[in-house]
């Protein structure tokens, strides 16, 4: 049975700097996302066929649920494009690890099988940096909606001791925030990992089937769930203080 490890593998290194299985694999993901995005604008036509409109309408049913959220289009279509990319980039980061052959194809070294890509969210060093972006960008977007004084006046006060001791609370919240997010898709991708291994290593053939499509749910599920808080975040962040 191949051996688990809760830390990514390094297979190079690039001068002073180590190269993981996990960071590859990130490489990989957004080179192809980004080459898809390239093709898919060339393709766009002015009288869209059928799957420009598949995707139109897709892309219409996410600014519906944004809208419900921050109700308000403009600012939906302003906040698009970071939460359809966390969105995109966290499942396509789920989902790696259920294709055949990743996890599996590698090298051995000291009689330890070092596989050449490991789905990024089962990392931890990952889905933190990806939960700090998601927490810095919504910060950002409230500096820019209310202006940098106004936006940190939330957190550091001066009113009355109440005020200041609950804007420190929740100055703490913002670091908590990047925990949550990060041990929440962390835990549930690698749990599910270890789960395909074992049950695939000790009852191969159809018995695994059932967990596979488990999985296949539960990584939309972590990547609709990342996506949604992001979006939450960032319609509380950028509302006045009086809003709340």
């Amino acid at each position: 049975m191949p051996e688990i490890h809760i830390r990514a593998e390094e297979i190079l290194t690039i001068g002073p700097f180590p190269v993981t299985n996990s960071l590859l694999a990130s490489f990989l993901i957004s080179g192809l996302m980004v080459a898809a995005t390239f093709f898919m604008r060339k393709k766009m036509a002015f009288i869209p066929g059928k799957i420009q409109n598949f995707f139109e309408m897709i892309v219409e049913d996410i600014l519906k649920l944004m809208d419900s959220v921050l109700t308000d289009r403009k600012l939906s279509e302003k906040y698009l494009p970071l939460v359809a990319t966390i969105f995109l980039f966290v499942l396509a980061s789920n989902w790696l690890g259920l294709i055949p052959g990743v996890g599996a194809v590698g090298f051995k070294e000291n009689g330890v099988l070092k596989a050449f890509l490991r789905p990024p969210s089962s990392d931890l060093n990952f889905t933190i940096a990806l939960a700090a972006i998601a927490v810095f960008g919504v910060n950002f977007f409230a500096v820019l909606a209310l202006g940098f004084k106004k936006h940190f006046s939330k957190f550091f006060t001066l009113r009355n001791p109440i005020f200041s001791f609950v804007g420190l609370i929740e100055f703490a919240s913002e670091f908590i925030k990047i925990i949550s997010f990060s041990f929440r898709l962390f835990g549930n991708i690698f749990a599910g990992k270890v789960l395909l291994l074992i049950v695939g290593f000790l009852v191969p053939y159809f018995i695994p089937l059932p967990f596979l499509f488990l999985e296949i749910f539960i990584g939309f599920i972590q990547a609709f769930i990342f996506a949604i808080l992001t979006l939450v975040f960032i319609a509380m962040a950028v509302q006045p203080e009086s809003a709340h």
